[in-house]
């Protein structure tokens, strides 16, 4: 399955996901063309069970969908939604179809089947038709909610720094579109959980992406009667970067193997500080190559340099995963190291 995904979504996104497309939505903008190309493909119900119209693919398998939605920079929630209906498939609901994001960061509260609150940070929120969040249900405990976006009483619109839309939306007595209780296993940081691991797989394909860039522009580009990739200084460069991007990449496919059946907190915190550090020194890297011509708006390098310096704060920075990544080693102590770093971590055993 995983081989018949990275074929088939890097053919539509190679045709779909050029330069021109990403540029015409920096900012805020909407592909409505891509997105009917994406949602017919079937990508974004992928997750789900087959009983419930999905594909029924683990993460291993989507691994290659959202490293590619990185690869081709794509201005759209596509990870967004893989993540979305795989979780309602945990929790026995339908897959939504039409766009569809989530709010990691959300104060919501549930009763009688109507919702009021705040949903920070939407990825897309502006645009799309559904908005997937957890809600705290007074006198019991968390449950996952789906919210029609048109209900928002109010929306503020922000653009992170690639200029992709991060709304807050506030909704006051709004009707749920469908709803469950987290089940077992299940936290309510899920969705922070979550959304670490795929935004890891993206920055591990814009790495990669850049790299491939930064690469041929050193071979290119001629200085003294030479390529600029012939001085050893830059070859030390390229080399860093090769480094960093294959230790993204490693520790971003690893956490998606791990997380096939729940998903590994352990395997996603390290992945997401693996590739937050390397989005850093390797977008550094790639400007340093290209000299001037990376900031201009014409040249694809800053649409990628931007997604990596705004990805590697979402969801939680490397600081931050860090920090829990300490504090797990400190609580075990030296007797528990191995089995920590060996042993199935869901995410309801801590996070």
């Amino acid at each position: 399955m995983r081989e018949l995904f990275e074929s088939t979504i890097e053919r539509l996104l190679a045709d779909g996901s050029d330069i021109e497309t990403v540029l015409a939505s920096d900012g805020g903008g909407w592909s409505a063309a891509l997105w009917e190309a994406i949602e017919d493909s079937g990508f974004t119900v992928a997750a789900a069970p087959e009983s419930l119209g999905g594909a029924d693919a683990g993460w291993a398998d989507l691994y290659v969908i959202a490293r590619a939605a990185g690869r081709f920079a794509v201005p759209l929630p596509l990870a967004e939604a893989l993540l979305a209906n795989w979780l309602l498939g945990r929790c026995g609901l339908e897959p939504q179809t039409g766009s569809l994001s989530f709010a990691a960061s959300a104060q919501l509260t549930l009763a009688a089947g109507r919702v009021s609150g705040v949903l920070r940070d939407v990825p897309w929120g502006r645009h799309v038709q559904s908005v997937l969040a957890i809600a705290d249900t007074p006198g019991g405990g968390p449950s996952l909610v789906v919210l029609e976006r048109a209900q928002a009483q109010a929306i503020e619109q922000s653009l992170n720094v690639a200029g992709e839309p991060r709304d807050a939306l506030f909704f006051t007595d709004a009707t749920v579109l469908d709803s469950a209780p987290l089940p077992n296993g299940l936290s309510s940081d899920v969705l922070q959980v979550g959304g670490a691991l795929i935004r890891s797989a993206q920055i591990a394909g814009a790495l990669t992406r850049l790299l491939d860039m930064t690469s041929e522009y050193a071979s290119q580009r001629n200085q003294f009667g030479k390529p600029i990739g012939a001085f050893q200084a830059i070859q030390q460069q390229l080399a860093v970067f090769a480094e960093q991007t294959a230790a993204a990449n490693s520790a971003a496919e690893a956490a998606f193997v791990q997380s096939d059946q729940a998903l590994n907190w352990f395997a996603v915190a390290v992945a997401k500080v693996s590739s937050a550090d390397a989005a850093t020194q390797c977008a550094n890297i790639a400007h340093a190559v290209h000299g001037a011509i990376g900031f201009t708006q014409e040249y694809a390098l800053q649409l990628y340099s931007r997604r990596l310096w705004a990805w590697r704060g979402e969801f939680g920075s490397a600081t931050r995963w860090s920090q829990q990544i300490g504090a797990q080693v400190c609580a075990v102590g030296g007797e528990g190291f191995w089995p920590l770093l060996t042993q199935d971590c869901a995410i309801g055993a801590s996070a």
